[in-house]
């Protein structure tokens, strides 16, 4: 018995350190994409083309509220959450791949069976019809990977597991992003929100003045009616800013992890537009596709899908298999002494095994395996176009940035000057006024062309902000680029 065993254990063992002779299906090579070799904008005195670290890429406002919504965000975002746990998922999932490499069933059985057959059975006649049966042992079947379909699907699995690391990155990216796009989205608001209120305690002192004139007989109940007008659509905008400013926060809190009812805690009173850097670095574009994760998940995709072939077309060839059971059997009559057949089952003699190998093979399945081969090499080619288009619109992104930070600077700098003409303008219309030199129609034009100016220049101070958030975001920063497997 103990030849039997050990021969056993020899076969078994030897099986399953047996590589697969044959891996058929592709083998895995990047596909080819459109490669930039310069950023539009890389002439830009507002653009470097150096290489920077992207990782911490918001401290760069040194904005404190900034860095503690981003920190709660990170502690705290669900969405984020839920994306490592799919990384967790893809983990055990890739176990599972692994596991199928080694005998697909390994069980210990046991049972113990009492018998009653029928005295009016047939051939009953002198038969034990009361007995016991007594069974313990070992069974394992292993499918040998001949063809190297485990071996793909433990390639395969791999790449999804990469595939949701990288997942996880981009949504930490796109976070990261969301965050401070809409702080400044905020920021921006806020500060609109106190030019209009600045602006209606100049025009409300406005109205003041041509009341009291009007009530003098100095001036028509024209002008009277025009200062009303243009207060009353002044305090209007307010409102709607207000509105924008609740809809701001509340997709902070939702970012962040919190009731809209606690968004308040996280905000202070830093209610200024972030200020953002004359300079951004971006480095060269042919390094933005190892740093973006959505165009590195694209491409374990890729990879991932590569391999599934090579596991559909496995199943064209036979699967070769060898099934064991190593046991111990024994029965006897349930009136037999302990002594009896139904108290040995631990003896040399109780024991049994099984040990064979066993192919089998598709041969007419009506052209479903080659379909869905075909199915397969599909699903590649078009993830395939999904990573190339990937790479072009990481390059849409970033060039969609730069253009936003590099004219809004140049637009920052001629509102300025507006900004500037408009504030001397209304200086002098209400001058020229008050003395009768201008009526009050060249006061209501200027005060309006102030408040448009002003508001302009707070919007467009937030588009450069803005413009560097998606630049960074388009890069990909907010991960560790030197920690990629």
């Amino acid at each position: 018995m103990h030849k039997i065993v050990y021969s056993f254990v020899i076969i078994t063992l030897s099986l399953l350190t047996t590589t697969s002779c044959i891996k058929v299906g592709p083998d895995f090579r990047r596909p080819c994409s459109e490669i930039q070799s310069n950023w539009l904008d890389c002439s830009s005195k507002y653009i470097s083309c150096k290489e920077q670290d992207y990782q911490n890429w918001w401290k760069v406002f040194n904005d404190p509220e900034l860095d503690k919504l981003v920190d709660t965000a990170l502690s705290q975002n669900l969405s984020l959450k839920a994306a490592g746990m799919r990384v967790i998922e893809s983990r055990a999932l890739l176990g599972i791949s692994i596991g199928e490499q080694y005998p697909q069933t390994q069980e210990v059985t046991g049972s113990a069976f009492r018998y009653q057959l029928s005295e009016n059975a047939p051939n009953s006649l002198m038969a034990d019809l009361k007995y016991s049966d007594y069974n313990l042992g070992v069974g394992a079947i292993w499918e040998a990977d001949f063809w190297g379909k485990f071996q793909r699907a433990v390639e395969s699995s791999q790449a999804e597991f990469f595939a949701s690391i990288e997942n996880y990155r981009d949504v930490k990216v796109i976070l990261l992003g969301e965050v401070a796009s809409t702080y400044v989205k905020l920021r921006t608001l806020q500060e609109r929100l106190q030019i209009v209120e600045s602006n209606i305690k100049v025009q409300a002192r406005s109205l003041e003045i041509v009341d009291a004139r009007f009530r003098a007989g100095m001036v028509t109940e024209l002008d009277l009616q025009q200062a009303k007008n243009l207060l009353a659509d002044t305090e209007a905008r307010v409102p709607l800013l207000e509105i924008e400013m609740r809809k701001a926060k509340n997709a902070l809190s939702v970012l962040i992890g919190v009731t809209p009812l606690n968004i308040g805690n996280y905000l202070g009173g830093y209610e200024r537009i972030p200020t953002a850097p004359k300079e951004i670095a971006v480095g060269i574009p042919a390094n933005l596709l190892n740093r973006r994760p959505d165009v590195r998940r694209a491409l374990y995709n890729v990879a991932s899908q590569c391999a599934r072939i090579g596991v559909a077309k496995a199943d064209l060839y036979p699967h070769f298999s060898i099934s064991g059971f190593v046991g111990l059997q024994s029965s006897g009559a349930t009136e037999m002494t302990s002594s009896g057949h139904g108290g040995r089952i631990f003896s040399s003699d109780s024991f049994n095994y099984i040990l064979g190998p066993s192919f089998a093979w598709s041969l007419w399945n009506y052209g479903r395996l080659a379909n869905k081969v075909r199915v397969e090499y599909s699903r590649f080619h078009e993830l395939v176009a999904n990573y190339q288009n990937s790479v072009l619109l990481a390059y849409q992104d970033v060039e969609n940035g730069l253009i936003t930070f590099t004219k809004s600077h140049e637009r920052v700098e001629h509102l300025l000057k507006s900004t500037e003409a408009a504030q001397r303008s209304v200086s002098l219309s209400r001058t020229q006024y008050v003395e009768g030199i201008a009526d009050y129609t060249r006061v209501l034009n200027t005060e309006e062309v102030l408040l448009d100016s002003e508001e302009k220049l707070a919007i467009a101070r937030g588009k450069i902000a803005q413009g560097l958030i998606d630049t960074y975001r388009a890069l990909g920063g907010g991960w560790d680029a030197n920690s990629c497997h």
